[in-house]
């Protein structure tokens, strides 16, 4: 008996002998596989779509080739607008309402006197033109974008791809202003030649001209993917990217989706809607003392009052978006028949978005900022392609899957990031709220003043902003 259980307590010993090291083993493992996994970037899976008309094709490749592409226009189109703007029909405007009740309809009188009378869309044209565009097929859908190289590189200078991204109501044209001071620095007194790029504006899909989804659910996401593969076919391995408004969310997409292929990402707006406990707490004591919360005092007088700047002006300023998230086709068939309808609609944005003070001006102070040849030509942009339904239709893709826009918040942004906050911006995010998605912010201007159209308004102060982070970039 006794010498039974010596044999059993033995064989007892030789099994921990081995069982031991192995859970040890097993536990050290998910040990280091856990402080492995938590510093791993989660990334958001690039998929694939199809977004063309009917069924994919099951056999064939998809056309990559990269093809030359020409803005033009005819008598008959420019007749059809002519007839359309003659016939137009005006609401009077309340006395003294300013544009406190949207576009105000006596100088929309003037707008469209312009457009009809003065309003050159040949001239336009050739503008338009003097940039070689391009389209390629992606996803089953032509994708339509400017390619600008500068005339001049010094020697020894890498040229920096930059892929520019538009929102909504704007178009590959907002960029007209800025791409010159990109490509040609030392020409506009920019530098000394130290930092050049190359552009690279597309049309989002369903604007401009860009071919608009056939199908359901095209999101931005599917076009974070669809502007990689551009890149991509262009033969660019790394780029930067830069965006505002739709574009920020896009390039922000792009910069989690494949973040080995960006180098870096400039924005000049920034959408966190973080809410919680802790925000709130963070902005009950900032509006008394910032610096306990991480605020600047310049973060402090953007956000404050903030019943009033961040609810208040945001519901004025948003009807729209609830209309393009829900049910964008019933008012979209009225702007794409009406060019009066369409211009009052657009150009409202480009008032109240640029300054919200405009709000008080008979003529929106549309005129102190852009002139009406470019505001006139974006619109048209809009109306010759037909594109204004298919662009509204964009924020029902999105806030249909998403509705406060954060789903993909969880996706940290870990490429280097640089930040212009203008003034006038719709809202204002200050950098240690940014840093909740962006966790790599290289650069975050405080523009001394500027609204939502950064590029179209203030290219210089855009440009200096974004060549000055990537400066720090290839710094790094």
């Amino acid at each position: 008996q006794t010498i039974l259980c010596f044999l059993r307590s033995f064989e007892y010993s030789q099994k921990n002998a081995v069982l031991v090291p192995v859970a040890a083993l097993g536990v050290g493992g998910m040990l280091v596989y856990w402080l492995r996994s938590r510093h791993k970037i989660k990334t958001i899976e690039m998929g694939d779509g199809w977004w063309g008309s009917g069924e994919r094709p099951l056999k064939g490749r998809e056309d990559e080739s990269i093809r030359p592409f020409k803005i033009e226009t005819s008598d008959k189109e420019i007749e059809d607008l002519h007839r359309r703007l003659d016939q137009a029909r005006y609401t009077p405007h309340v006395e003294g309402a300013a544009f406190h009740y949207g576009f105000n309809s006596s100088y929309l009188k003037k707008v469209v006197s312009y457009w009809r009378n003065q309003f050159d869309w040949r001239k336009q044209v050739e503008v338009l033109n003097k940039y070689p565009h391009f389209h390629t097929t992606i996803e089953g859908i032509d994708i339509h974008f400017i390619h600008v190289k500068p005339s001049y590189v010094p020697h020894g200078r890498a040229v920096q791809p930059l892929l520019m991204v538009h929102g909504w109501p704007g178009s590959f044209y907002e960029f007209y202003k800025i791409i010159p001071l990109l490509t040609e620095p030392a020409k506009h007194g920019l530098n000394e030649g130290d930092i050049v790029f190359e552009v690279i504006c597309p049309s989002i899909p369903g604007y401009g001209f860009s071919e608009a989804p056939h199908q359901q659910g095209f999101d931005s996401i599917a076009t974070a993917r669809i502007f990689h593969k551009l890149m991509n076919r262009l033969g660019f391995k790394e780029y930067y990217l830069q965006g505002g408004d739709w574009g920020s969310r896009i390039t922000t997409n792009m910069a989690q989706m494949l973040p080995q292929s960006v180098r870096g990402l400039h924005l000049n707006v920034v959408f966190i809607g973080k809410q919680g406990l802790g925000r709130l707490i963070s902005i009950m004591l900032g509006a008394y003392v910032p610096w306990l919360v991480g605020l600047s005092r310049e973060d402090a007088r953007r956000i404050y009052p903030f019943m009033q700047k961040n609810i208040y002006d945001i519901l004025r300023e948003s009807g729209y978006l609830h209309i393009q998230a829900t049910k964008p086709d019933t008012a979209g068939c009225g702007l794409n028949d009406s060019p009066v309808g369409l211009a009052a609609y657009i150009l409202e944005k480009f008032s109240t978005w640029t300054d919200k003070s405009f709000l008080h001006k008979d003529d929106g102070g549309l005129e102190s900022k852009y002139s009406l040849d470019e505001l006139l030509t974006n619109v048209m942009i809009y109306w010759v392609t037909s594109s204004i339904v298919s662009s509204m239709r964009y924020y029902k893709e999105n806030f249909s899957k998403d509705p406060n826009l954060t789903a993909y918040n969880r996706f940290g942004v870990h490429v280097p990031t640089g930040i212009a906050a203008f003034p006038q911006e719709i809202v204002h995010t200050p950098r240690t709220w940014a840093k909740d998605v962006y966790k790599n912010i290289i650069t975050y201007s405080y523009m001394p003043h500027g609204g939502h159209f950064a590029a179209f308004e203030e290219p210089k102060l855009l440009a200096q902003d974004i060549m000055q982070f990537v400066r720090k970039v290839e710094q790094l």
